[in-house]
């Protein structure tokens, strides 16, 4: 409804006029009508128009009046000068939500339907290799698998795009592995968690009559008195097996999408292309396949990269993975914390800010860049700041808070050299009582996830870190996209059609 407001700056004046018009034209028509035949006028008619002529006189009086009061002066001078209003920019809290809306979140219903097409493809494949009967002289799949990795914890970002899978592996009938752990930084490794070796004694029984196994397997690097068993022959084993595997179940997937598998940094990794809209939003899904070893309470031995693994006795080693006690941990902590907590929110901002900081460096720098603030490393300091604070400290409304809370633990383990691995930090009284460890871990020496980078490129990670938090709408502005608009808008036809 449209409302008018009277413009008296408009209305006196016009008024005015328009008495002083009809006063003229009625005393001109009207002199000739009041006249005697003689042609003299009547004297009474005198005081009558005096009064006709002061009436517009007296308008005009009222309309300088009102002119000259403050509240007319006020009104002509919000004309001339309309106010303004300043409009101020985003506040850091609505730059994070805005930022975490538009480019971090993932959509529940597409991380979904994407975990559930990777676990039947990948379920079927390591049900084809399982072996009823442990082998003799090869190795053989256990028939189960491990989900680890963001995408299972809650805290991937971007897109659902790639997942990670553990695939025990079964030894040899009658094959006993003794596993050894040696403390990263001995012999010249880097930082993380300690490596283990799996060897079996030389003269035993079992490595005289399976010669083929041992030749195929097992090296000799090490001790003199011991086999060892080498990463590398196993992943050369595992490829073809996926391969084959994949060949028996591959008829009934491929009419939904193309599959095709390669090696690829040392991993096997199986590229999903949807051919319909089967697959979830017409994602493009890659799985990293992952052989792995069961060292006892719920850890993994995995094959070290090439590049972590620079030959003699390094080239035996097994790094840990802790994929069961990281996720009840998380559970733990989830019921702990309030129900509209921010922390998975201030894992999945940081990471994002990582990469979008490394969009502008170099390939070198971006590579030192991220293996400095690696995921594991964020998310050891994202951990250790959840454990020793209050968890109603992590409601929603102290995103900002938290977060710079947790730039500043990972600055301060810059400019120490020190972050301890959470697990084999030497300091059992930080994590529950229910986590329980492998016996060949639990007198494992602390392991600094710091250790083996040089200290120039720590201060130079820990002050672009500052620089990408205190310019972090420039980054925002700048950078490219990080996710993946496909999957991110299209709607799923198989929800609709329910």
């Amino acid at each position: 409804m449209t409302v008018y407001i009277l413009n008296l700056w408009v209305f006196w004046p016009l008024v005015t006029f328009l008495c002083t018009a009809i006063l003229f034209f009625h005393q001109t028509i009207l002199k000739g009508q009041e006249s005697d035949p003689d042609g003299c006028s009547e004297k009474g008619t005198g005081t009558l128009s005096l009064l006709k002529f002061a009436l517009p006189i007296l308008l005009c009086y009222f309309l300088i009046k009102y002119c000259s009061s403050p509240q007319g002066r006020g009104r002509g001078r919000e004309r001339e000068l309309p106010v303004i209003p300043h409009r101020q920019g985003p506040t850091r809290r609505e730059l994070l939500e805005s930022y975490y809306e538009r480019q971090v979140r993932l959509s529940p219903h597409v991380l979904g339907h994407s975990k559930a097409h990777v676990a039947k493809l990948v379920s079927e494949l390591v049900r084809a290799g399982r072996a009823e009967i442990p082998p003799e002289s090869t190795l053989a799949f256990r028939g189960d698998f491990v989900q680890i990795g963001s995408a299972y914890e809650e805290h991937k970002v971007s897109s659902p795009d790639c997942f990670d899978i553990l695939v025990p592996l079964r030894l040899p009938r009658g094959l006993k592995l003794d596993s050894r752990c040696s403390p990263m930084g001995e012999g010249g490794l880097g930082g993380g968690p300690p490596l283990c070796s799996l060897e079996t004694p030389r003269k035993s029984e079992w490595a005289r009559q399976h010669q083929t196994f041992v030749e195929s397997f097992l090296s000799e690097e090490g001790r003199g008195d011991a086999y060892w068993l080498s990463p590398v022959p196993v992943l050369r084993w595992f490829y073809p097996t996926v391969q084959r595997c994949l060949g028996a179940i591959r008829y009934p997937f491929e009419q939904r999408c193309y599959i095709t598998l390669s090696l690829t940094e040392d991993r096997v990794l199986l590229r999903l292309n949807p051919r319909s809209d089967y697959v979830c939003c017409h994602i493009s899904m890659g799985i990293r396949l992952i052989p792995a070893f069961h060292l006892g309470d719920r850890a993994y031995l995995v094959a070290q990269p090439k590049t972590e693994a620079a030959g003699g006795k390094q080239g035996a080693l097994w790094t840990v993975y802790f994929p069961k006690q990281e996720q009840k941990l998380l559970g733990w902590l989830k019921g702990r914390l309030p129900v509209n907590s921010c922390h998975l929110k201030c894992l999945q901002i940081l990471k994002a800010i990582r990469e979008l900081s490394g969009q502008v460096l170099d390939s070198k720098d971006a590579a030192e860049w991220r293996a400095v603030l690696s995921s594991y490393a964020i998310k050891t300091a994202w951990l250790r700041l959840l454990l020793t604070s209050a968890p109603e400290s992590w409601e929603e409304r102290h995103l900002v808070e938290r977060m710079e809370d947790l730039l500043r633990c990972l600055r301060d383990a810059l400019h120490s050299r020190q972050l301890s691995h959470l697990f084999l930090e030497g300091h059992p009284g930080l994590l529950p009582d229910f986590l329980s460890l492998p016996k060949p871990l639990k007198d494992a020496p602390p392991s600094n996830l710091m250790a083996g980078f040089d200290p120039s490129s720590l201060d130079l990670v820990s002050a672009r870190l500052a620089y990408s938090w205190t310019h972090l709408h420039r980054l925002i502005r700048l950078g490219r996209s990080q996710r993946d608009s496909v999957g991110r808008g299209a709607r799923c036809k198989h929800l609709e059609s329910k």
